[in-house]
């Protein structure tokens, strides 16, 4: 069907030179809102009515006349009609439907992917200090993250996964100084314990460790402890490594890796914040008032114009820079890395750092093109189980974590949940409904489709099915397939291509998330009307190649969203 999609397009752009269309009036089919008005949707007669100031119907009827007389069109069509005030619906021959199979059958894996490009993407995601676990926020970034890399890996985009932390600053600080306050022998709510402090158990755990003089090592860091309490300076880098190393065991329980690890000091180690500067200072665009240092960031349509440099030297010996300077100085040096694109996962608080970060980079006259870097911006999710919101994990003392989740249902289910909405969009996750195992909840439906199509076909075999007929499925006489459901799935399976391409196009994992139910409920709906494995040989080959199909398709896009394809799952009884 997608070469029977490409020889359309090619038609459409035949007629419409035909009947005098301007060359910049680009062909393009829709999908009907309605399935019932058809397969394809043209509505090129409406902004062609207005060049050849005719009316739009009589339009569309000039352009169904040279439609018609195009071979692609008599091959693959097998109606044309005009709707409304001037669209064109194209129905699809069966055999337009029935080529997706062996489409979907020859390419296996590499069904939905494009060619490699020579374009490079840098997506920074997770991004978590390392002050504690990963909380909820972090999950979703995880999944949210992970899924878009996929997604430009399946358009043929050289992708980067990169995790940004500060290795210092006042956070990093208030840790140090509640681990050495519990190294003391101090508890939260104390005298003596800090304000600022940290108070979840896992304070207590790095305490005993550096005590212990145990060496930790995380993925971009190994660490030995001194043991020696007022060693302030090694409990901090203890500290750092332990919780990055804890991190990453967290994101490896998710099955997420990253490719490069960014520390934000070492902007300032290699005098990158100061040379970012200087270059917004010479571009022209600074001006000094009340002691401080200022961006013109409202000429690039930011609300106010924005600090760069405080009117007063921090006290503690920190940065005299706001914390947006460092930001800018980053992603010039993302761009200069040669990253066309540069893509940010953060919450939704960081919505006012947008502007500024843009501006900051246009300012710095790095030939960075307006618009970079691109934001995902999502909101944080609420967990509920037995009806009741959960609030707390004993170990992070104040917030769910990643751990929690994963632990208490699947990794399957976490990233399925969490990518089953748009990063936008507030989310419950319910613990309860992750747990069953029928079709309320989504993973599972998902998972079933794939499962049962395993077990048909282990059945085939079973019944002394010749393992050579699964071989030479896409050999299979698919003219056969013209049940009404067997049409519907065919016309599903085809769409995945333009799915994934619009997926990473609008940074939206959750649409194939969508995808898969329905391709899923597809897939029930036809097995319900139709035995596969009937006494006819050939019909049963052909529906086994339909269900081959069906199943490396629900197995292509579960890998894009980092969930598994099992082969065998029980299911609760009604």
């Amino acid at each position: 069907m997608i070469d029977a999609k490409q020889a359309l397009l090619a038609a459409l752009a035949t007629a419409l030179k035909e009947v005098g269309a301007p060359p910049e009036l680009t062909a393009a089919f829709e999908s009907p809102k309605q399935a019932a008005h058809g397969d394809l949707a043209c509505t090129a007669a409406m902004p062609l009515a207005r060049t050849l100031k005719r009316n739009p119907r009589e339009v569309a009827a000039s352009l169904v006349e040279a439609l018609q007389r195009q071979p692609a069109v008599q091959r693959w069509v097998s109606a044309l009609e005009i709707a409304g005030p001037g669209f064109i619906n194209l129905r699809l021959a069966p055999a337009a439907k029935q080529a997706a199979i062996g489409e979907i059958l020859r390419a296996g894996a590499g069904f939905g992917r494009r060619p490699a490009r020579s374009d490079k993407v840098l997506v920074e995601f997770v991004s978590a200090n390392p002050t504690g676990p990963l909380h909820l926020g972090h999950a979703r970034q995880a999944a949210l993250g992970d899924a878009i890399c996929t997604l430009f890996e399946t358009q043929g985009w050289q992708v980067t996964r990169e995790f940004y932390y500060n290795d210092a600053g006042v956070q990093i600080a208030n840790l140090a100084a509640s681990v050495q306050a519990r190294i003391r022998g101090l508890k939260p709510g104390e005298p003596g314990w800090p304000d600022a402090a940290y108070n979840g158990e896992y304070i207590g755990d790095i305490a005993a460790d550096f005590l212990a003089k145990k060496t930790v090592q995380a993925d971009d860091r190994a660490y030995t402890a001194s043991g020696h309490p007022d060693d302030i300076d090694g409990i901090r880098q203890f500290a750092v490594a332990y919780l990055r190393h804890e991190q990453d065991l967290d994101l490896q329980a998710f099955g997420v890796h990253f490719d490069q690890y960014f520390l934000e000091s070492s902007l300032y180690a290699s005098g990158r914040v100061d040379a970012t500067v200087q270059r917004l200072v010479a571009s022209g665009k600074t001006y000094e008032q009340d002691g401080a240092l200022w961006l013109r960031t409202t000429e690039y349509g930011d609300d106010k114009d924005r600090v760069m440099r405080k009117s007063e030297a921090p006290t503690d010996g920190g940065s005299p820079y706001t914390y947006f300077v460092p930001d800018v100085a980053y992603h010039v040096q993302k761009f200069e890395r040669g990253y066309t694109k540069a893509i940010n996962i953060q919450g939704g608080d960081h919505h006012g750092t947008i502007a500024r970060v843009r501006a900051g980079v246009q300012a710095a006259g790095a030939g960075v093109p307006a618009g970079y870097p691109d934001y995902l911006l999502h909101k944080m999710v609420t967990v509920m189980k037995g009806g009741a919101e959960v609030k707390i994990s004993k170990r992070a003392g104040s917030y769910v974590t990643l751990r929690d989740l994963i632990d208490w249902t699947s990794r399957d289910a976490v990233r399925f949940f969490l990518l089953s909405r748009k990063a936008d969009t507030e989310f419950v996750f319910d613990i309860d409904l992750a747990l069953k195992q029928n079709d309320e909840n989504p993973v599972f439906y998902v998972q079933y489709a794939h499962a049962r199509i395993c077990s048909v076909i282990e059945q085939f075999v079973e019944r002394g099915g010749a393992a050579g007929a699964l071989e030479t499925l896409n050999e299979a006489d698919l003219a056969r397939l013209t049940a009404p459901t067997e049409l519907a799935l065919m016309s599903r399976l085809s769409e995945y291509p333009e799915l994934l391409a619009s997926a990473a196009a609008d940074l939206a994992p959750h649409l194939v998330a969508f995808y898969l139910r329905d391709v899923a409920s597809s897939f029930h709906s036809y097995y319900a009307a139709e035995r596969v494995l009937v006494d006819d040989a050939d019909l049963a080959q052909a529906r086994l190649a339909l269900l081959a199909a069906t199943r490396q398709v629900i197995r292509n896009a579960l890998g894009v969203l980092g969930v598994s394809a099992p082969e065998k799952m029980s299911r609760e009884s009604a």
